[in-house]
């Protein structure tokens, strides 16, 4: 009896939780989230940057300085090649007029020009499968790896939230919300075929602003969007991260080539800007934060979120209905 009690009041958690939502939904409304100062998510177009000299600041290494906090400008990851679309047979009214697709952000496919991934047959029916049951998930297969924590992928990570890029002595680290990548200046080889990796292996160089990786040893696993686009554990690509002069922007330009998937090589183009301190965090994709250095440095953190399984936004809190 004393057992039934217990489970029909609520718990201390329950209640305390129920106790804060009033407040946090009144705190929401009084301070709503400010935009950014510039067009993150936003822009239709990007300019075009040309692999040349460098003539910015330089590490002790000798390495283009291009620390910072970055994010993409065009979109998230629900839609591959139409970034502004939103994911097609989404069952829920987003509030948005998407207007014709010639005015909105281009495909990420930037060759061929049809703006498609050049699938075989087979590949095709496969993307479109996923696509198909992404909503109504039957199978494990068409639940999205990124909704199970796993790492974002190559070139899935660019487009997932901004992230933060550190440099070392013979290394360039990415700093993703779904995990680390670390390229290799070094002239090491790459690792063994055997070898699988969510993030792959990848083993890069400089040339003028322009840096040179080649990508290999993917476990093919990640995928590209939510639309389902893919490549195999074949697959190789040969990356160019192309940095503006002034070290605002950089183009990431990716050429794939895996015969086993496609039916030709095919470029991907993903714009990318520098965070400043004059940029509004927008909670994805800038999730950073301005701390005061006590000598009046101005300081941008990156946020740290732990990943958990069909997690909801930023600042929901989750209560259950205590049991009657």
């Amino acid at each position: 009896m004393k057992h039934e009690n217990h489970r029909r009041r609520p718990t201390a958690l329950a209640a305390g939780l129920l106790a804060i939502l009033p407040v946090l939904a009144a705190a929401q409304q009084a301070a709503p989230r400010t935009p950014p100062t510039r067009g993150i998510f936003i822009e239709k177009s990007f300019p075009a940057i040309e692999s040349g000299k460098w003539s910015g600041p330089r590490l002790a290494d000798g390495q283009p300085d291009v620390q910072g906090h970055w994010s993409n400008t065009v979109g998230n990851h629900n839609n591959w090649t139409d970034p502004q679309g939103g994911i097609p047979g989404d069952p829920q009214t987003r509030n948005r007029k998407l207007g014709p697709r010639a005015e909105r952000a281009p495909s990420r496919v930037s060759d061929p020009a049809d703006g498609q991934v050049p699938f075989q047959p087979w590949a095709k029916a496969a993307q479109e499968d996923f696509l198909a049951h992404f909503f109504n998930p039957t199978e494990p297969k068409y639940i999205e790896p990124l909704a199970r924590c796993a790492p974002g992928g190559v070139p899935k990570s660019f487009i997932w939230h901004g992230y933060e890029i550190r440099q070392f002595p013979g290394y360039v680290v990415f700093l993703f919300n779904s995990g680390t990548r670390v390229i290799h200046l070094d002239g090491k080889p790459h690792l063994p075929a055997a070898i699988k990796l969510w993030n792959a292996d990848s083993r890069g160089h400089w040339e003028g602003n322009t840096l040179v990786v080649d990508v290999t040893n993917n476990n093919g696993k990640a995928l590209f969007g939510r639309t389902g686009e893919f490549a195999s554990e074949n697959a190789h690509i040969e990356e160019r991260y192309i940095f503006s002069a002034d070290g605002t922007r950089y183009n990431y330009v990716a050429r794939i080539t895996d015969p086993t998937v496609y039916t030709r090589p095919w470029t991907a183009t993903i714009p990318a800007v520098r965070y400043t301190a004059k940029d509004a965090p927008d909670g994805w994709h800038f999730e950073t934060t301005l701390a005061n250095h006590p000598k009046g440095e101005v300081i941008v953190e990156r946020d740290e979120r732990i990943c958990v399984e069909n997690n909801g936004g930023f600042g929901n809190v989750a209560a259950g209905t205590p049991a009657r």
